[in-house]
């Protein structure tokens, strides 16, 4: 018979450390990687979801991240109990992808703003005349060699996103080119830089809470998401430390997920593969939409996406699945969202989180 727990441990040890070291017991037989989530959680959770495979497929990566970011919290569950809340971290996250589904990405009185690496292959109408064909105001970045620096580019691009954050114009603003977790690598451009242009530019109105509700933010380059995260950080740290209140960040896009590198097709042009696909379903296949939204791009870009690197499994005329065919190619776009007071209220409720406890304002939706 196993002795009483205050004869088990020291009695210095107090109850709060003991509940530590319990949760810590737990968190070891917690999903560590997303194949271990896959097949230890994932079953359970589609099922009580209700989701189609292809849908549950779609989210199954962001409920994964969501729940690593609460992983303490979550492997102190009991096995029922946190399944329940997963399941309806799930729903939240379903939720948010209604409530932004219609928000407009590239439309009729909306600019965008541009910054195309200098190297090779990419021209301004990539970006110009998808733009135009759904009544949106295009702006070019793109360094000439024999007239302007890379320097000059960069501080002319970040000027136009200053200015846009300022006017409160919907803008969206598309980067294709290269790079890091860090930087816009193609204009030497941190997320600190690009987070500064964005805040000075909205500046600050007393009363009212710093808003980028009117900005969208779509990044393909190697590890975006990475990149993304950083500026949504950024910019959060930024109004905490300056004492702004944060009403809204801005839609941000990647083409990427995390920790992976961009593929481009090569030849005569330098296409990157996420912005290819837009241009493919939302300006060469007919009949257009009046409007790209966002949810054009979590659920058809993403769905086109997912074929790089995997093969589909067909059964008849149907397709069942996909099998592994080389993860180098696999891409995996992510969406981000930002997060109202009432969301952030929700979360905690939903993780048993104090009222207090800091979250993140914006969220992977798929």
């Amino acid at each position: 018979m196993m002795p009483p727990l205050h004869r088990r441990f020291p009695r210095c040890l107090s109850l709060t450390l003991i509940l530590c070291w319990m949760a810590v017991a737990n968190a070891a037989d917690f999903p560590k990687d997303f194949a271990a989530f896959q097949a230890e959680l994932s079953p359970a959770i589609s099922a009580k979801l209700e989701a189609t495979p292809k849908h549950y497929r779609q989210i199954e990566p962001s409920l994964y991240y969501l729940c690593m970011a609460h992983a303490d919290r979550l492997a102190a569950l009991p096995d029922g109990p946190r399944i329940d809340a997963i399941v309806k971290l799930a729903a939240f996250i379903d939720r948010k992808r209604d409530a932004t589904g219609d928000l407009v990405v590239i439309g009729t009185d909306r600019t965008v703003i541009g910054l195309l690496d200098p190297a090779r292959g990419l021209e301004p109408k990539e970006i110009t005349t998808i733009a135009t064909a759904y009544g949106a105001k295009p702006t070019v970045f793109k360094q000439d060699a024999a007239t302007q620096s890379i320097p000059q580019v960069a501080a002319d691009f970040l000027a136009a996103v200053a200015a846009a954050a300022s006017d409160r114009t919907p803008t969206t603003i598309v980067v294709l080119g290269h790079g890091l977790p860090g930087e816009i690598q193609s204009y030497s451009i941190p997320f600190g830089r690009l987070a500064d242009a964005l805040i000075d530019g909205a500046g600050t109105t007393p009363g009212k809470p710093f808003n980028l509700d009117h900005i969208a933010i779509v990044c393909d380059d190697c590890y975006s998401a990475d990149f993304l995260t950083n500026l949504g950080n950024a910019i959060e740290g930024r109004c905490r430390d300056r004492g702004m209140a944060l009403g809204s960040l801005p839609i941000m896009i990647a083409g990427t997920n995390r920790d992976r590198v961009g593929h481009a097709d090569f030849g005569e042009k330098f296409v990157p593969h996420f912005w290819k696909d837009v241009i493919e379903l939302f300006y060469v296949r007919r009949p257009r939409p009046d409007a790209i939204t966002l949810r054009d791009f979590f659920e058809n870009i993403d769905n086109m996406m997912y074929g790089y690197g995997r093969a589909p499994i067909v059964k008849g005329t149907q397709v069942t699945g996909y099998r592994l065919v080389d993860p180098e190619l696999c891409q995996d776009p992510v969406f981000f969202v930002p997060l109202s007071d009432a969301d952030l209220v929700e979360l905690r409720t939903i993780l048993g989180l104090p009222a207090d406890a800091p979250l993140p304002r914006f969220l992977d939706i798929g």
